[in-house]
């Protein structure tokens, strides 16, 4: 019985064989288990190479190209083998093609702003930029769009024509990094004082550089106070350390020599003005 079995099952193997079904099956899993893994491996052997030598971007565009070609190529050869006319496709295509444009010119453009972004570089992978409202860091760009990592973890896609048209900010693209603040003091203390305390808190500081040296400017008077620039250098990863030192050490300094920050005060006067009103306000930095 198993032997009968056995011939029957050969038979209709060779029955396949001949109408052609088994053979197509059979090279098209050839085809799809020779071509899709090499492709794997070469895409991710070139992508190193090229991230290497030029850049990141450049890299993650070589892999996908790679990889793309190789499902293109499967397919093409996949229609072919199932006797699909390819110069029929082709020109149904191309009709085909040209509506899709008039559909799709949005696409178009991002694409072409893509490859406008990758060749001027004002940003790469791992920068952190600010485009309107949208600061993050940047995980990948691609031909339609740039991915960006929000600092509060939330992935946002901005269109590459947004980013051609729109002002962006490349926070982190030079090496070193500068911190502004505006402080304001009492008119009551000392300005050279006050400079001399700066110097010491940024020279004490271990994530401010040396250089360029901070920038302390006694810049004017306001209503109630004098108004000091302090400005420190840091590298561009140690912002977040500088600013975690920094500002606790300038109030505890600031407290330990009883040097103090202006306020604005307000004076109520009882009693009777000159024009007989019960009481009169009157403004004061002291």
């Amino acid at each position: 019985m198993n032997h009968m079995l056995i011939q029957i099952a050969q038979i209709d193997l060779l029955e396949l064989w001949k109408s052609g079904d088994l053979g197509i099956a059979v090279r098209l899993v050839a085809l799809t288990l020779a071509i899709l893994p090499l492709s794997f491996v070469l895409s991710s052997v070139f992508g190193r190479f090229v991230k290497k030598h030029f850049s990141e971007q450049w890299g993650m565009l070589t892999r996908k190209g790679i990889r793309y070609t190789a499902v293109l190529l499967v397919a093409i050869m996949a229609m072919n083998e199932l006797g699909f006319k390819l110069t029929a496709l082709l020109g149904a295509a191309g009709v085909l093609g040209v509506a899709i444009g008039f559909a799709s010119q949005t696409s178009f453009s991002n694409i072409i702003s893509g490859l406008f972004l990758i060749s001027e570089k004002p940003f790469a992978v791992g920068d952190v930029i600010q485009v309107g409202a949208t600061v993050g860091t940047v995980m990948s760009i691609d031909l339609l769009s740039v991915k960006v990592r929000t600092f509060d973890n939330k992935l946002i896609r901005l269109p590459n024509e947004t980013l051609i048209k729109t002002e962006l900010t490349n926070i982190t693209g030079f090496p070193i990094r500068r911190h502004d603040m505006t402080l304001n003091f009492s008119l009551d203390e000392d300005p050279e004082r006050i400079v001399k305390l700066l110097k010491e808190i940024a020279a004490d500081n271990p994530f401010a550089l040396d250089e360029p040296e901070p920038i302390i400017l006694f810049t004017e008077f306001g209503e109630y106070s004098q108004r000091f620039l302090f400005a420190v250098w840091f590298a561009k990863a140690d912002f977040l350390k500088l600013r975690q030192t920094l500002l606790p050490e300038l109030k505890k300094r600031l407290t330990t020599e009883g040097i103090k920050i202006a306020q604005p005060t307000r004076v109520l006067i009882a009693g009777s003005d000159p024009l007989g009103s019960p009481a009169a306000e009157s403004s004061s930095p002291y």
